[in-house]
């Protein structure tokens, strides 16, 4: 099943969002909606102040950006846009 999702306001276009398979099993739909509101509006999550501040550095500059979250049931999962804005893919911490 494909789901289409078009996300404006932000702080930088997402491109195309795709979530991994053991993401997708993981993760809820709501808390993936979430985490990618929060990404996109410049809230890095779980990061630490270096790479934080490296997240913002690269809204400025066109590199890669990274943020990490944790569902309430404690399941931890990165969203990671690439450096062009082309593609923002939500994935678990096995898989980044």
């Amino acid at each position: 099943m494909t789901t289409t999702m078009i996300v404006t306001g932000g702080k930088f276009t997402a491109g195309k969002i795709v979530i991994t398979p053991a993401a997708m099993t993981q993760v809820t739909q709501d808390e993936a909606i979430k985490g990618l509101l929060r990404h996109l509006s410049g809230d890095w999550g779980l990061l630490d102040e270096h790479d934080w501040k490296e997240n913002d550095a690269a809204l400025e500059y066109g590199f890669r950006i990274s943020s990490r979250y944790v569902t309430p049931d404690g399941t931890k999962f990165w969203i990671v846009t690439k450096h062009d804005r082309s593609v923002t893919k939500i994935l678990l911490p096995n898989e980044y």
